[in-house]
């Protein structure tokens, strides 16, 4: 996932926390030892130690993270949870597993679902992304959705504005729809200055699919057909290789031509660099960016950083007629680009109560406000106080970029028009499958329907081979869709 660099101290969190003698062991957890488990650090791991170490004090209790790498963290949870075992108290994981663990995950305790603090949760988070066939059975500790970030000082030059307006036809501004998002990364490609249009993750195995489903969400995440992105949720026909994804990918790939010279080998990291390094203009991804952008220390154009949604489109892909739908409107979607890292409490561990307090502890707007403006822990915003914050975040950022940073963060966890991740059993045979097929697609091996069609037959023999029932079982519940 994101890499970042790790920047902050335990003071910080403990301040936050409220952390005093006062407090000490207030619930009383002494002689109880958590073992958490997540990926390697820094990103996730470091916002449990942080934690940690505020709730150690607070309840006199311990906690023990254990690290995986990113590739062995999966088999490392799956395995204790099929087996049983009390090996881990708490695991911080990926939402696209869900499917594969919520059997074996004890439920939020009644008493933490309600209350100004669970309220302050952004809805898609609280009412959907953390609930599984209608229980409550983990708590979002990082909030995931691509926004738009861009150069200000670039954008507001007099000299630039002029001659795209006059090339154009439209203000340079941040684009409402991919294609001013393309115009103004042509715009842009500047090498001769060392400048490039844009910046986005094209990596096999370096998160590349968020970022193509970003573009496709605009063109097929309809708003009265919900849940149609990657199947229909009536048949669990695959719907990859629909026209609306066509386009997502002919423009994702235009993106990757608009981008510096070895922008195929970025994965998220590279383009935090690279728009932190002054190269491109604009980028989409997740909230780092301008975390990572604002840094002096980090970045060439602190004091520049602006940010705004993802762009959208005014017409959508409707895979029940098989017709593209004009909107009077461009319709702004919203992709919830992995979901955010969700901590559970497996129903094997024999300390969950310490366990789902130290999650709340974790997750509390203090502790995990602050864990959202320092660099590293990989936090970004997910309670409704992270968006609203502005003291908080004028420690980062100025005036204005705290104010578009904020309002793009709100925006994505509250868009009217949201598209959320696939969830599903079998979850990596299905993203080996596209990323195979999407690199050729880059490479220019294939064509964008070529590449498209392929993936659709893979998926569907996958789906068969699960079982398409239990599937279609599993999609539209992560759908938030009743069953059928």
């Amino acid at each position: 996932m994101r890499r970042l660099l790790l920047s902050s101290t335990a003071a910080v969190l403990l301040a936050a926390a409220g952390t005093t003698s006062a407090l000490a062991c207030e619930p009383d957890y002494t002689g109880v030892t958590l073992t958490a488990t997540t990926q390697t650090g820094p990103y996730i791991a470091s916002a449990l130690q942080l934690a940690a170490k505020g709730w150690e004090e607070k309840t006199c209790g311990k906690v023990n993270v254990v690290e995986f790498p990113w590739s062995e963290l999966y088999p490392k949870i799956v395995t204790s949870l099929t087996s049983g075992e009390d090996t881990f108290d708490v695991v911080a994981f990926a939402p696209a597993w869900a499917p594969d663990f919520t059997d074996f995950l004890s439920e939020m305790p009644k008493a933490m679902q309600s209350g100004a603090d669970w309220d302050d949760i952004a809805p898609v988070y609280r009412e959907q992304l953390m609930v599984w066939n209608g229980k409550v059975l983990s708590q979002t500790m990082d909030g995931d959705a691509h926004t738009y970030t861009y150069r200000i000082d670039l954008f507001e030059n007099a000299d630039n504005q002029k001659a795209f307006k006059a090339k154009y036809g439209h203000d340079l501004a941040p684009p409402k729809t991919w294609k001013e998002y393309l115009d103004i990364a042509e715009f842009f490609q500047q090498p001769d200055k060392g400048l490039w249009g844009t910046a986005e993750a094209f990596r096999r195995g370096g998160q590349q699919f968020w970022f193509l489903f970003s573009h496709v969400a605009g063109y097929t995440s309809h708003p009265d057909n919900p849940g149609g992105m990657f199947f229909d949720p009536d048949t669990m026909d695959a719907q990859v290789n629909n026209p609306g994804w066509v386009r997502g990918l002919e423009e994702y790939i235009r993106a990757s031509k608009l981008a510096p010279p070895n922008a195929l080998n970025f994965s998220f990291g590279e383009v935090n660099a690279a728009f932190a390094g002054g190269q491109v203009a604009e980028s989409i991804g997740w909230g780092d960016t301008g975390v990572i952008a604002a840094d002096p220390k980090q970045s060439k154009v602190a004091g520049s950083v602006g940010s705004a949604s993802l762009p959208g489109s005014d017409e959508i892909w409707n895979y029940k007629t098989k017709k593209w739908d004009k909107f009077d409107h461009v319709v702004q979607t919203s992709f919830m680009a992995f979901g955010g890292w969700q901590a559970a409490v497996p129903s094997s561990s024999k300390n969950q109560e310490a366990a789902w307090n130290y999650i709340q502890f974790l997750t509390s707007p203090a502790v995990s406000g602050q864990a959202a403006i320092t660099g590293g822990t990989g936090v970004n915003p997910y309670r409704l106080s992270h968006t609203t914050n502005t003291a908080l975040w004028s420690k980062i950022f100025t005036e204005r970029e705290a104010k578009e940073y904020l309002g793009s963060q709100k925006d994505a966890v509250t868009a009217k028009n949201t598209a959320l991740d696939m969830r599903l059993p079998g979850y990596f045979s299905y993203t080996e499958i596209l990323e195979i097929e999407l690199s050729k697609a880059l490479a220019g091996e294939v064509t964008p329907q070529q590449a498209l069609d392929t993936v659709a037959a893979g998926w569907n023999k996958l789906t068969d081979e699960f079982g398409r029932d239990k599937q279609l079982a599993a999609y539209r519940s992560s759908m938030g869709l009743p069953a059928k």
